[in-house]
């Protein structure tokens, strides 16, 4: 028996040996042919010069006649040389704004980052074998992102404010009048006058702007109209940074001291049960109204059923920390990928922020005049000043009401009733834009 399996051990060792050798032979057959060249030795002049033009400095001076964009289109030489140092100052802007004033740092930087990188000349970084491009194609084009970030606001989202006033809500759709009356306006100015030339389909991604929600600007974006999604992006979240600039003029605007110094009342006890519902009750009522909104509001709902349903401690901290922040990183610099200069220093990129400013300001206001107008009937009074939150911008928007509040009445404290609207608004941003997506997709 020994000797037989002595036998049968060698036999099976020739038959890898001949079969090792037949394989070396037929890949050496396979193997490409490489041509040796010889080197051809080269004057210490002819080397200095070969590599001064391929500096960064040769090639925005003399761009290359030939040099493709990203897109693989054809580029001026404007972009090619000098726009490119513009938007890299432009970038040191983000930095700036980021560092020195705080303004939405864990995005600005990614994105003012990326913006440096993808004017790199030469090195193609935004390619589409750049780590850029390849970073923008993993999740940006699919708007994968986007939905991941909603899970992790999702997770970090509290209704119990919501709840225990549920007509606050209001506030929060009132807010996204910004969204649709700049969506109208524009196709007017479009179709009007010589003012802008813009699509229905970038019209709309224009005006969710107003919605100061950033992922659902992206997403949307990327789903109408992604060749503005480098303006977009940069507008939603420049806006969102400047909420505690832009908004408490329009708010002080539109109200009276008086009005700026109503106290509201103590919010009530809202049960676990209730907050477990309800992100299963919102995401019902979006797949039977309107399924283009439920991978947005899907997302959220399912961060939110995690935190509430408290049996899932890790994956919940696991959306509200590490994969949130993972994420940002790779939505920041997919984001900076656009702003190169080819797809950002046009004509339309400064209409676009004009027509982001005038969404975020009057979806501001819409919400101020509707706390307004709630307040003429009886019942419980609404400080206007929490109306301002229903823009979205979790949780910025509500600490500035708090904070506006708090210069008339120190002992007024109106950041929890400004959550109510404020997490209103993420919803109605979502639906806002799965509106847009299943009229004009």
């Amino acid at each position: 028996m020994r000797t037989l399996f002595i036998k049968l051990l060698l036999a099976l060792s020739l038959f890898g040996a001949v079969s090792a050798s037949a394989s070396d032979a037929h890949g050496a057959h396979e193997a490409p042919a490489v041509e040796q060249k010889a080197y051809e030795s080269q004057s210490i002049g002819h080397l200095l010069a070969n590599f001064a033009k391929s500096t960064g400095v040769y090639a925005i001076l003399f761009p290359n006649p030939d040099e493709m964009s990203a897109l693989g289109k054809p580029m001026s030489d404007f972009h090619k040389g000098w726009g490119r140092v513009i938007m890299i100052l432009v970038a040191f802007v983000l930095f700036y704004l980021a560092i020195a004033k705080g303004f939405e740092p864990l995005l600005l930087l990614p994105i003012g980052f990326g913006g440096l990188l993808s004017n790199i000349p030469v090195a193609d970084i935004a390619g589409p074998h750049g780590f850029l491009g390849v970073i923008y194609q993993a999740g940006l084009a699919n708007e994968l992102f986007p939905i991941i970030i909603f899970m992790g606001v999702g997770a970090m989202t509290d209704f119990g404010p919501l709840l225990s006033n549920p007509k606050t809500a209001l506030l929060g759709g009132a807010a996204q009048f910004g969204i649709f009356g700049t969506l109208v306006g524009a196709v007017a100015l479009s179709q009007y006058t010589d003012l802008f030339d813009f699509t229905l389909q970038q019209a709309s991604a224009i005006s969710i702007i107003g919605g100061a929600d950033g992922p659902t600007s992206i997403y949307i974006a990327t789903k109408l109209a992604p060749e503005l999604l480098g303006a977009i992006a940069v507008a939603s979240y420049s806006y969102m940074a400047l909420v505690p600039i832009i908004q408490p003029p329009i708010m002080k605007a539109l109200t009276n001291a008086k009005e700026r110094k109503i106290k509201m009342t103590t919010l009530r006890h809202v049960s676990r049960m209730e907050k477990l519902i309800f992100p299963i009750m919102v995401l019902v009522l979006a797949i039977l109204v309107l399924p283009d909104s439920t991978p947005l509001i899907g997302a959220f709902a399912f961060g939110n059923f995690l935190k509430e349903s408290g049996v899932v401690e890790r994956l919940s901290d696991t959306l509200q920390n590490a994969l949130i922040n993972i994420v940002t990183i790779f939505l920041g610099l997919g984001v900076g990928s656009k702003l190169a200069a080819d797809q950002f220093l046009v004509a339309d990129t400064l209409a676009i922020l004009a027509l982001g400013l005038v969404a975020f300001s009057v979806g501001t206001a819409a919400g101020v005049i509707m706390a307004k107008i709630m307040n003429l009937f009886p019942g419980t009074k609404i400080n206007p000043l929490i109306g301002s939150a229903g823009v979205s911008a979790v949780p910025m928007a509500a600490r500035v009401s708090n904070k506006v509040g708090m210069e008339y009445d120190r002992n007024n404290m109106l950041l929890m009733h400004a959550m109510g609207p404020n997490v209103a608004g993420v919803i109605g941003s979502a639906v806002a834009a799965g509106v847009m997506i299943s009229i004009f997709a």
